[in-house]
């Protein structure tokens, strides 16, 4: 493992300076910063407080978080602890724009709200070891740091650098409340206790350390730390991020998707620029490492268009759009590209923005969004944005397009972060348009990160654009995996070959099954190939668009039974019979948030040992 963030820490510590104060935005006093936003921006902080003064703050109890581990369901529970949080937010926000004293009441009741909660910790993370099974309610003597305990945390020591005047004007007791609790709930078990996501040894990490970490920086930098005690958090802090980046491959490329990059990737490059901060630029240096640079070009090149991204996983294909986090992680790594990418996302799709949970949530970021506003969006976009072919060799996802196409296809292995069994299977966009489709996950419940995971429809190979053999799905973990993979793209075209049989837990038959994926970009076609020797062999394609088996006219009658026609295309092939063609209806809440309508799953029975798919 490389310790590149430790040796920065360490060389700044080994010099006994001493940190520097953390000064991310000004505080709510200071007028004439606040008076420089643009109104527009001014008049939106304060109607999103407006909206909040007469909304009470939800009741949570104990039943509400037992429930979890009695029904499974976390939905219900996170909906009012989101609400909580939100509202605090735009009323704290709203506060620092108008600067009249209205939303201090209610920001006052939100702060001893969040403190009188008996824990910060979600009901599916209330436990003591990973991958334990979860206590039926929080034990408030132990605190247990997890992503939205150490979200809360941080949200509560912004507000305290932000309004500290104002609410001491009020009484001393709410910052000392504010400063009591998060002591009690994150400095002192932070310092003084291991949490997995910590990171040790060759435990794997994923979007909870560099989410956590950054958080911790936060509450540590904006609240009453000792000069030992920053010093202490910056140097496990800077450990952790090593830790995490140990399971990073030299590309880039985030294995959990674009949703988790913005929890993964963005979250290091917040954890290494407020270390840079309090540090006066001792991991300056690490911008320039080719790793961290291909991390941040990663939410970039698995960008579709609009607000579509390449998603593979627990990714949905609508992960929120981009910003003023990425546009700075793109100025720290000197990447124009990432910075005219994520301006256009921003001055495109203001709406969007504002609703994302992501933005919602964390208070930090709707700082950031408030003081680069103004620069963001005058950020000159008449340039094109021209997204490249790629191969990400650490997950083995390769992506392709053309004038009017837009491929990816999945390699690897099924032992991926939030994997779903989806290993040679595909997603394809025409103009923007979903074709091939990833569905995405569904609500998050106890099941979900359970031994029965896969039982859930949207993990399981069949329904991706997979086939099933003799009878059989993939398999979880990384054993079942894509083999002899090949890739090469080139003006023209773009392919890649891999064997799938591995991905399936066949009994040793020395049988095999090769897929082969081709975008023509003369011709604006996608074929795909595969050959085998199974005889039982139901391939499976999940489409946006409803299938009609039915010539160009609509005429059922003497049908060409191997053509397919979607609304934005047509699905040719040989080898294969229609099976079937159903309707995926798409009942849950966060598929619906992706999909505006039922998807359709094609399933066909291979006829012969070569199957060809030309799709146009």
């Amino acid at each position: 493992m490389e310790s590149r963030f430790q040796d920065a820490a360490g060389a700044f510590l080994s010099e006994s300076k001493e940190l520097r104060d953390f000064l991310p935005f000004p505080a709510a006093a200071d007028r004439t910063a606040y008076d420089r936003l643009p109104e527009e921006l001014k008049e939106r902080l304060i109607a999103e407080g407006e909206a909040c003064l007469d909304c009470p703050y939800p009741p949570l109890y104990a039943t509400d978080f037992m429930a979890f581990k009695r029904t499974g369901n976390r939905v219900n529970f996170e909906n009012l602890y989101f609400k909580r949080r939100y509202h605090l937010n735009s009323l704290a926000l709203a506060e620092c724009a108008e600067a009249k004293g209205r939303f201090l009441d209610q920001i006052i009741n939100g702060i001893f709200v969040l403190c009188e909660e008996s824990a910060w910790q979600l009901p599916p993370h209330n436990s003591y070891e990973r991958n334990q099974p979860q206590e039926i309610l929080p034990d408030a003597s132990r605190p247990v740091l997890d992503l939205f305990a150490c979200e809360t945390r941080a949200q509560l020591a912004c507000i305290y650098y932000l309004l500290k005047k104002e609410l001491e004007a009020v009484s001393p007791f709410i910052t000392a409340r504010i400063l009591s609790e998060l002591r009690t709930r994150i400095l002192t078990p932070y310092l003084n206790q291991h949490f997995w996501w910590m990171g040790q040894g060759d435990e794997p990490m994923c979007n909870w350390t560099p989410w956590c970490t950054q958080n911790v920086l936060i509450t540590a930098f904006l609240s009453d730390c000792s000069q030992s005690e920053k010093k202490a958090v910056l140097q496990k802090a800077a450990a952790s991020c090593d830790f995490f980046l140990k399971d990073y491959g030299e590309d880039g490329c985030c294995d959990e998707g674009a949703l988790y990059f913005r929890r993964a990737g963005l979250c290091l490059d917040a954890s290494a620029d407020i270390m840079n901060q309090v540090t006066g630029g001792a991991f300056s240096h690490l911008y320039q490492w080719n790793k961290i640079k291909n991390i941040a070009a990663y939410i970039e090149n698995v960008h579709v268009e609009g607000g579509y991204y390449f998603n593979f996983a627990d990714c949905s294909p609508l992960p929120g759009r981009s910003g003023v986090r990425e546009f700075l992680f793109g100025r720290r790594t000197e990447q124009p590209s990432l910075m005219l990418f994520a301006a256009r996302d921003f001055q495109t799709a203001q709406k969007e923005i504002y609703r994302e949970e992501t933005y919602r949530l964390s208070l930090y970021y709707r700082l950031l969004n408030a003081f680069h506003y103004r620069e963001v969006m005058e950020y000159d976009t008449s340039m094109t944005v021209t997204h490249k072919d790629i191969y990400y060799p650490s997950i083995g996802l390769f992506i392709a397009r053309s004038q009017i196409l837009s491929l990816a296809v999945k390699a690897g292995d099924n032992g991926d972060n939030h994997n779903h069994n989806d290993t040679g299977s595909l997603t394809l966009y025409k103009n923007g348009h979903p074709v091939l489709a990833d569905i995405g996950v569904e609500s998050y419940t106890g099941k979900t990160f359970s031994p029965q995971r896969y039982e859930i429809w949207t993990m399981q190979s069949s329904y991706h654009n997979l086939p099933a053999i003799e009878g059989l799905d993939q398999h979880e973990g990384s054993r079942y995996r894509a083999t002899d993979v090949i890739q090469e793209s080139g003006d023209d075209q773009a392919e890649i070959s891999m064997e799938l049989i591995n991905a399936y837990p066949l009994p040793e038959s020395g049988h095999f099954y090769k897929r082969q994926v081709l975008l023509d970009k003369k011709q604006e076609c996608v074929v795909l190939q595969d050959e085998t020797d199974c005889k039982n062999v139901i391939l499976n394609f999940i489409t946006y668009d409803k299938p009609e088996l039915a010539d160009e006219e609509g005429n059922p009658e003497n049908v060409d039974r191997t053509v397919i026609y979607l609304e934005s295309s047509c699905l040719e092939f040989t080898g294969a019979k229609v099976l079937a063609i159903e309707t995926l209806p798409i009942t849950d809440p966060r598929l619906q948030a992706s999909w505006d309508h039922d998807l359709y799953r094609i399933r066909l029975t291979l006829t012969e040992e070569k199957f060809v798919l030309n799709i146009r």
